[in-house]
Protein backbone atom coordinates (compact mmCIF):
# COMPACT_ATOMS: atom_id res chain seq x y z
CA UNK A 1 0.00 0.00 0.00
CA UNK A 2 1.53 3.53 -1.01
CA UNK A 3 1.71 5.91 1.81
CA UNK A 4 -0.44 8.19 0.17
CA UNK A 5 -3.22 5.73 0.81
CA UNK A 6 -2.56 5.30 4.20
CA UNK A 7 -2.53 9.19 5.42
CA UNK A 8 -6.02 8.92 3.55
CA UNK A 9 -7.51 6.02 5.64
CA UNK A 10 -6.27 7.04 8.99
CA UNK A 11 -7.21 10.60 8.07
CA UNK A 12 -3.60 11.54 8.89
CA UNK A 13 -1.87 15.43 7.79
CA UNK A 14 1.65 14.64 6.24
CA UNK A 15 4.36 16.85 8.25
CA UNK A 16 7.44 15.82 6.16
CA UNK A 17 8.25 13.48 3.34
CA UNK A 18 5.67 14.34 0.51
CA UNK A 19 8.35 13.28 -1.64
CA UNK A 20 7.77 9.68 -0.78
CA UNK A 21 4.32 9.20 -0.82
CA UNK A 22 4.13 6.97 -3.31
CA UNK A 23 6.52 4.45 -1.43
CA UNK A 24 5.07 1.23 -0.80
CA UNK A 25 4.58 -0.27 2.58
CA UNK A 26 3.42 -3.42 3.73
CA UNK A 27 3.95 -3.62 7.01
CA UNK A 28 3.44 -1.86 10.41
CA UNK A 29 4.33 -2.34 13.71
CA UNK A 30 2.79 -0.38 16.81
CA UNK A 31 4.88 0.28 19.83
CA UNK A 32 5.78 3.18 21.83
CA UNK A 33 9.02 0.70 23.57
CA UNK A 34 11.64 1.79 21.29
CA UNK A 35 13.76 -1.00 22.42
CA UNK A 36 10.81 -3.72 20.64
CA UNK A 37 11.13 -1.20 17.34
CA UNK A 38 14.99 -2.03 17.50
CA UNK A 39 14.12 -6.17 17.65
CA UNK A 40 12.50 -5.75 14.05
CA UNK A 41 14.26 -7.30 10.82
CA UNK A 42 12.21 -6.33 8.24
CA UNK A 43 11.64 -3.88 5.17
CA UNK A 44 9.03 -2.04 4.10
CA UNK A 45 7.39 -1.34 7.68
CA UNK A 46 5.83 1.78 9.30
CA UNK A 47 5.96 2.59 12.66
CA UNK A 48 2.97 3.50 14.58
CA UNK A 49 3.93 5.18 18.07
CA UNK A 50 2.29 7.38 20.45
CA UNK A 51 5.75 8.84 21.01
CA UNK A 52 6.21 12.71 20.23
CA UNK A 53 10.10 12.63 20.47
CA UNK A 54 13.05 12.39 18.62
CA UNK A 55 14.08 8.95 19.95
CA UNK A 56 11.25 7.78 18.26
CA UNK A 57 12.54 9.26 14.90
CA UNK A 58 16.43 8.24 15.77
CA UNK A 59 14.94 4.63 16.51
CA UNK A 60 13.05 4.46 12.98
CA UNK A 61 16.30 5.33 11.01
CA UNK A 62 18.45 3.04 12.81
CA UNK A 63 15.09 0.55 11.81
CA UNK A 64 14.82 1.19 8.42
CA UNK A 65 11.73 2.22 9.05
CA UNK A 66 10.72 4.76 6.31
CA UNK A 67 7.16 6.44 7.71
CA UNK A 68 6.23 7.20 11.11
CA UNK A 69 2.92 7.53 12.39
CA UNK A 70 2.20 9.90 15.40
CA UNK A 71 -1.11 9.16 16.74
CA UNK A 72 -3.19 10.51 20.06
CA UNK A 73 -2.86 13.83 18.58
CA UNK A 74 0.27 14.63 19.47
CA UNK A 75 2.05 17.13 18.12
CA UNK A 76 5.39 16.15 16.14
CA UNK A 77 8.15 19.28 16.75
CA UNK A 78 10.42 21.46 14.91
CA UNK A 79 13.26 18.81 16.03
CA UNK A 80 11.43 15.67 15.03
CA UNK A 81 10.31 17.17 12.00
CA UNK A 82 13.83 18.21 10.80
CA UNK A 83 15.81 15.10 11.69
CA UNK A 84 12.91 13.12 9.57
CA UNK A 85 13.92 15.68 6.67
CA UNK A 86 17.34 14.90 7.45
CA UNK A 87 16.47 10.65 7.66
CA UNK A 88 14.02 10.35 4.90
CA UNK A 89 11.88 9.75 6.82
CA UNK A 90 7.65 10.38 5.98
CA UNK A 91 6.37 11.88 9.23
CA UNK A 92 2.69 11.80 9.64
CA UNK A 93 0.22 13.11 12.39
CA UNK A 94 -2.88 11.21 13.61
CA UNK A 95 -5.91 11.74 15.79
CA UNK A 96 -6.78 8.18 17.09
CA UNK A 97 -5.10 6.32 19.35
CA UNK A 98 -2.38 3.62 18.52
CA UNK A 99 -4.91 1.16 18.71
CA UNK A 100 -7.80 2.36 16.50
CA UNK A 101 -4.62 3.52 14.15
CA UNK A 102 -3.45 -0.01 13.57
CA UNK A 103 -6.53 -1.61 13.25
CA UNK A 104 -7.67 0.71 10.39
CA UNK A 105 -4.38 -0.34 8.39
CA UNK A 106 -4.82 -3.63 9.35
CA UNK A 107 -8.44 -3.48 8.13
CA UNK A 108 -7.19 -1.77 4.84
CA UNK A 109 -4.79 -4.85 4.15
CA UNK A 110 -1.63 -3.81 5.74
CA UNK A 111 -0.24 -6.71 7.79
CA UNK A 112 1.65 -7.38 10.96
CA UNK A 113 5.44 -7.81 11.20
CA UNK A 114 4.48 -11.36 13.59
Amino acid sequence: MKINEIVNIIGGKVICGEAMLDTEVNKGFASDLMSDVLTLDTDDVMLITGLANLQAIRTAEMSDISCVVIARKKKVSNEMKKLAEDCNIVLIECCGSVFKTAGKLYQAGIKPVF
